[in-house]
């Protein structure tokens, strides 16, 4: 998928500068797509001036003037037109952690917690942010009465996939920390387990007559 389709389902919401769609890159769209912000600032002007995307001007006084963006006809085309195409492949695993996990029994059982640790508290932060964007979604009502109501549920829908995510990534996490935790029990405190043992080398064959 390209960025610049995330910018258009970003931009569904109503017209935003880079700054704010910076800022909901990292908030309700990090859940299904991440981009630096320059990055989008590249894509951003590609897309204007491809006319997919118009902006305005927006004087400020104390401030420097800012670009407010939204889409075209054009850029609402080519939202229908992508949303019809169909997805591609689900994107591959690819979590250095992973390889580090991996990897713990042969090396540093300790550093390997501290990072799992770290993941654990950087999954709860974000789940927390999810969690706040839900409420304020939500403003009161059920989430029935939200789907039953609410102009539209993309939105709410991908924001509950992200939540599962961020919660099944503290599941995983909490039961690796129980683990490594036995284990750095079970092996004293400097945390190493015993490495796997190479194989014996053979004696040298004496050589053969000719």
């Amino acid at each position: 998928m390209a960025l610049r389709n995330a910018v258009m389902a970003a931009l569904l919401e109503g017209e935003a500068s880079g700054y704010d769609l910076a800022k909901g890159f990292d908030a309700s769209v990090a859940n299904f797509w991440t981009a630096t912000p320059q990055q989008l600032y590249r894509e951003l002007d590609r897309m204007e001036g491809e006319g997919l995307i118009a902006a305005r001007v927006v004087e400020q006084e104390r401030r420097p003037n800012k670009r407010l963006f939204s889409l075209t006809e054009a850029g609402l085309e080519a939202v229908r037109a992508y949303v019809a195409e169909p997805p591609g492949r689900p994107t591959a695993i690819r979590d250095e952690l992973m390889v580090k996990v991996q990897c713990a029994d042969v090396g540093d059982l300790g550093a390997v917690r501290t990072a799992v640790a770290e993941r654990v508290e950087w999954a709860t932060a974000k789940l927390a942010r999810y969690e706040r964007l839900q409420e304020r979604l939500l403003d009161g009502r059920t989430e029935d009465e939200y789907l039953a109501r609410a102009e539209r549920v993309g939105p709410y829908l991908t924001l509950l996939r992200g939540m599962a995510f961020e919660r099944e990534n503290i599941r995983w996490g909490e039961t690796a920390l129980r683990v490594i935790d036995r284990r750095t029990t079970a092996t004293g405190a400097g945390g190493h387990t015993d490495s796997p043992q190479a194989p014996a080398a053979s004696a040298p064959t004496a050589p053969t007559g000719r």
